[in-house]
Parts: structure tokens; C-alpha cells; sequence
């Protein structure tokens, strides 16, 4: 016997076909389609249903409902259905209940789509929203389909209004929920294969803005923010297409197609340049989309705080006696940390009278504050630094000690480049760094796009030589610098990045204004920052030749080969393996590799 449902993933599958030359355009029409063609026949699922069960299903008193991705319009080509049965506790009997639902699940299972099925009461769909808050999140969008539709609907606003009420306590949370989420799955703009759903600006980021603004305490982005949910859930549809499953992950094998899906792939390259560039291109679409929703959840996350913070008067009650007997409210208090710069309720902010346009060194202020005192920079801030007259010759004692200051910050430095990033602020410092911006690394080793791991390798680099001495300011300074140029040569078509990289780290660093010595250092450990791994697994440390060939690239100077050392080591620690034990040992820093390198060093010392 045929069922309304059967087909359903073939029909899914030919609505959301590539056009003729194999480019995936309106992307919202088609997932219109298909939340449609869903409905449609869900409808008619429930209507068999209650024809072929053995006793009359009521017209009052049980329906059927859409939640998670259906219910908001957003089901890709082959995503699973998120279907609730609600009912009133007398409506059925269990074993007329377990038959109805019977009719209604076997039958989508049978046609190949996924399903994630209940069947509940009001009140107990009120219960799991009330103490599951993942479950929480898919149920604030209820849509009635087929049955008691009144019961569905009563039970969307029961929900929701639950919600509003409980949305102050379980703020924390929520935002806490993302937290974790970006410990476990990292940030979209910087993975190379990243889980558009779960990473840090994915889809799940998106549904938390909803939730957010549902409770009422703060309103949601629009128009940028719209644009970016629209085309990541274009990039999923595309990973459905491609892997021909419901899955997120933009795995490497599926990138090159999904972007050419995109219509990113430029027809008039060679095939292996066109597929280097369009992955490329993919992944600077990922992370432009990715920061744009990851900064709306900012935002959004901290004006619902301040409106909380706000709900509560500041009074201060100077008299015991007032004329009117009411106390005199308090003016908001900044903190100020340094000039044009402010601590204001957990978050950095300008400073009463600070103008972004006339002071070209505000943004790094804001950047070290944020840094010094683990504070994020408050998003309207952000927007208001872009004003700030910056470029990259504009560098003067102030800025090249502000940015040193940054780069020695330690962890606390991921975060922050992060939100100054978001609003080009080391671009337009430095323009080489637009380079390798978002880009992925072709490198197995690297879980992370080369900026990042850049920063990354700068978190890892300390004070304290090999040796348990202390570096002095001015080569700890060029050792950091080093950290954050080190990979500013890997550019496409560019052969040999550590040479590329020398010459473009001599250029910033003159145009940026540091002395002879500081820019040779640099430039020198940039051009060898890959010579100790590689003599060290591919030379003999016991042949005289080899340790003085190294002492020799190194100037015979033993601290430029402690801030080596110092190098290899943060590069190393800092890729990110991802492929496993032997990608590990062969790019990543182990023990094993370690002990080599070491071992290396020790002979080049002794050749010093």
C-alpha cells in the first residue's frame, strides 16, 4: 500500500538539484519547497493514519506538530523531520496511542528519511523544555501540521511564554552552552573542516540569537545577519548534496565540490589551481559567515545581560530624608584603564568623550585592556573602532608598544585578535596578514586556518630560553614578532613560504619602524623557522658538517638559536593534528620529535 510519504526523499532531492551549470542558486526558495512539500505530505500521513487505525481518532485532543529545522523553515536535502504527536492524557488509551504513532513513523522510516519522533503531553512537553535545554532551544519554534491544531498552537505559546519567565534565570545557561560548544568544536573561521552546525558562528549559534530574542530581552540582528544564516544553510545544502547523507561536517573530500556547488570555482584556471583556489575561496566564505553570526550572538548575548543588569535601579540614597521621599539614580560608572579606555559592567568600552576618529591608537588600547584584564570589548565598541584613523603607516613608539604589549599577552591573546579581527583591525595595520587570512593550510597536520595557528604559535611563546635563562626585552620582542610573521608567506603559487615570508616580515617590520637589529632577527628566524625540525629529522646531529651548517644560517649567535628552538617548538605544539598518531608524530611536536630537536640544538651549540 503507497503512503503519502513515499518518495519523499527522492522529491527532497530533485527540488533541491544545482541548476543546469551545476551552481546552487536560490537556496531560500528551495528550502521553501521543501518545508512545503513536507508539510504537504505529513498532512496527508495524518489523515491515512487515522483512517487505517482500529477506532476513531478524536478531532479535539491530539495533532501533530513540527519542531527544530522543519518547524523554522530550514530542512535541507536530507535532513531529518523533528515531528511531535501532543495529546490531552485522556484523549486515548496507551495502546491506541502506540498504534496511531505506529502509522505515522513506519512509514517515513520506510521511505528512507530520518526521523526524530515523540509523542507527549502538554505537560510533559512543557516539562522537557523546562529542564532540557538543547530540547528547549528546537521547541520554541512549534507548528502545528494536522490534527488539533489549537491543542499544538496553545501548547507553542505555553512554551514560549515559559520560557520569557525562565529566560532571566537560565541566561547564564545559555551562554554557557555556547561556551562549551566552542571548547569542543573551536570556531568555524578557523578550522579546515569545520562543523558549520556546532562550531563557534555555525547554526547552532543562529538558533541561540533566535532563542535570545524570543525571551524578550533583547532584540535580534537583521540584515547582515540574515544574509550570513542564509548562505551557511546554502553551505549545507550543498554538504547534503554532496555526501548524499545528513551530515555537517565539511570534510576535506567534499570541499572542492561543494564550492564549485557554491559557484565558487573560477572556469578560466587549470583544474588543480581552480580547485586549490575555489576551497580557498570556500573557506573565506566560511569564516566571513561564521564571524558575521558569531558577532551577532555577541551582541546580542550582551545586551540581553545589560538588560538585566538595568532591571535592577541604582539608587543611591544620599539623605535619609528626600523632598519627595524617592532616591536620586546613579549615573553608569566607567572604570577607566587607560586613555580613551574603559571597564564598564564586565566588558571594555570607550571611555565618556573618547573619539575613535581622531585617536589612531585607541584600538590597540582597547585590545591590551581587553587582553590585561581577560574582558571582552563590548560589540558597539568594536563597531565604533573601525572609525579609528589606522593603517599601516601609521605606526608610531606608542602603537609598536601597544601591539608588543598584545602579542605578549599569553591565551588571553586568541580571543582578543578574534574581536579586533572581526572588524579588520590587524588588516589594515598590517595588509601581508590579509594574505593568509581564513586561509586553510594545505598541510595534513594543521587543524587550523594559517592565521590562526599563527596567533596560536604566539599564545605558546615565553620568556624563559631552552637553557632556563630569561630573554631581555628586545629579542623576546623579536621572538614574538617572528611568532605572528612566521607563516605570513604562505600564499597560493608561493613554492617556498619560509623564503617568501623573510622578505615580506623585513618589509612590515621596517614599515612598522623597528631598528636594524629587531628586523634582522626577525627576518632570519622567519627565513630558518623550519631548518631545526628539518635537520633534525633528516640530517645527522653527529656529523660536524650538519651542526655547523645550522650555526652558521644562524650567525654562530646562541641566542638566535634559543629563540629557534623556542619557535620550533610553539609551531610544532600549535598545529592541531587532526588525521592521528602518524600525522602526529611526523608534523605535529611529541616527545619523539622533541628529543630530535634537542638533540639538534645541543649539537649546533656546540658548534657556537
Amino acid at each position: 500500500m503507497t503512503s503519502a510519504v513515499d518518495g519523499l526523499k527522492q522529491r527532497f532531492m530533485d527540488i533541491s538539484q544545482p541548476d543546469a551549470d551545476g551552481v546552487y542558486r536560490n537556496g531560500a526558495a528551495k528550502r521553501k519547497a521543501r518545508t512545503d512539500l513536507a508539510m504537504d505530505c505529513l498532512k496527508q500521513l495524518w489523515q491515512e493514519a487515522c483512517q487505517t487505525v482500529s477506532f476513531d481518532v478524536p478531532q479535539s485532543g491530539i495533532g501533530l506538530g513540527a519542531v527544530g529545522s522543519l518547524a523554522r523553515g530550514q530542512v535541507g536535502p536530507s535532513s531529518d523531520l523533528d515531528l511531535v504527536v501532543i495529546y490531552e492524557p485522556h484523549a486515548l488509551t496507551d495502546r491506541q496511542l502506540n498504534e496511531l504513532a505506529n502509522k505515522l513513523w513506519y512509514p517515513i522510516w520506510d521511505s528512507g528519511l530520518d526521523l526524530d519522533q515523540s509523542v507527549r503531553t502538554r505537560a510533559q512537553c512543557e516539562a522537557v523544555t523546562d529542564h532540557d535545554l538543547p530540547a528547549a532551544m528546537g521547541w520554541l519554534d512549534v507548528v502545528p501540521i494536522a490534527g488539533d491544531t489549537q491543542l499544538i498552537e496553545s501548547t507553542a505559546i505555553s512554551i514560549l511564554e515559559r520560557w520569557r519567565r525562565a529566560a532571566r534565570k537560565r541566561l547564564p545557561e545559555l551562554l554557557g552552552s555556547a561556551k562549551s560548544r566552542l571548547g569542543e568544536f573551536g570556531r568555524m573561521a578557523y578550522s579546515n573542516q569545520p562543523d558549520i552546525k556546532e562550531s563557534r558562528g555555525g547554526l547552532r549559534d543562529s538558533v541561540l540569537v533566535s532563542a535570545l530574542a524570543a525571551s524578550w530581552l533583547a532584540d535580534r540582528p537583521h540584515g547582515q545577519y540574515d544574509d550570513a544564516v542564509e548562505r551557511l544553510l546554502d553551505v549545507r545544502d550543498c554538504i547534503h548534496l554532496v555526501a548524499n547523507k545528513d551530515t555537517n561536517m565539511l570534510l576535506a573530500p567534499y570541499q572542492a565540490k561543494v564550492s564549485a556547488m557554491l559557484g565558487l570555482a573560477d572556469p578560466t584556471l587549470p583544474s588543480g589551481e581552480r580547485e586549490a583556489k575555489s576551497i580557498d575561496d570556500l573557506q573565506t566564505l566560511l569564516a566571513r559567515v561564521g564571524r558575521q553570526i558569531a558577532f551577532s550572538l555577541d551582541s546580542t548575548a550582551s545586551r540581553a545581560e545589560h538588560s538585566l543588569t538595568h532591571e535592577k535601579p541604582r539608587f543611591a540614597f544620599f539623605q535619609v530624608f528626600q523632598p519627595r521621599g524617592g532616591g536620586k539614580r546613579q549615573a553608569p560608572t566607567f572604570d577607566v584603564v587607560a586613555p580613551g579606555i574603559a571597564k564598564h559592567e564586565e566588558e571594555i568600552v570607550l571611555a565618556p568623550g573618547a573619539d575613535p576618529k581622531s585617536d589612531p591608537c585607541l584600538a590597540l588600547r582597547a585590545a591590551v585592556a581587553a587582553a590585561e584584564f581577560g574582558l571582552p570589548i563590548a560589540p558597539g565598541t568594536l563597531q565604533n573602532l573601525k572609525s579609528c584613523p589606522i593603517d599601516d603607516r601609521t605606526w608610531n613608539d606608542e602603537s609598536r608598544s601597544l601591539f608588543l604589549h598584545l602579542l605578549a599577552s599569553g591565551p588571553a591573546l586568541l580571543q582578543v585578535w578574534e574581536e579586533i579581527d572581526f572588524v579588520d583591525i590587524p588588516g589594515r595595520l598590517i595588509p601581508e596578514w590579509l594574505a593568509i587570512r581564513n586561509r586553510p593550510s594545505a598541510s595534513a597536520a594543521h587543524r587550523y586556518t594559517i592565521d590562526r595557528h599563527s596567533v596560536e604559535v604566539v599564545t605558546r611563546l615565553g620568556r624563559e630560553t631552552p637553557r632556563g635563562n630569561r630573554y631581555d626585552d628586545r629579542h623576546y620582542q623579536a621572538l614574538l614578532l617572528a611568532g605572528i610573521l612566521h607563516d605570513v608567506g604562505k600564499r597560493p603559487g608561493v613554492a617556498d613560504h619560509a623564503a617568501e615570508g623573510a622578505r615580506h616580515a623585513s618589509m612590515v617590520l621596517k614599515r612598522m619602524g623597528f631598528d636594524r637589529d629587531i628586523i634582522w632577527w626577525v627576518t632570519l628566524l622567519v627565513r630558518e623557522h623550519l631548518t631545526l625540525s628539518e635537520f633534525a629529522t633528516g640530517q645527522n646531529p653527529n656529523d660536524p658538517n650538519v651542526g655547523d651548517e645550522l650555526a652558521s644560517r644562524l650567525d654562530h649567535d646562541p641566542l638566535l638559536l634559543d629563540m629557534l628552538f623556542d619557535l620550533t617548538r610553539a609551531d610544532g605544539s600549535s598545529l592541531g593534528a587532526t588525521a592521528g598518531e602518524t600525522i602526529s608524530k611526523q608534523y605535529g611536536w611529541s616527545k619523539w620529535r622533541e628529543t630530535l630537536v634537542r638533540t639538534m640544538y645541543n649539537a649546533t651549540r656546540y658548534h657556537m
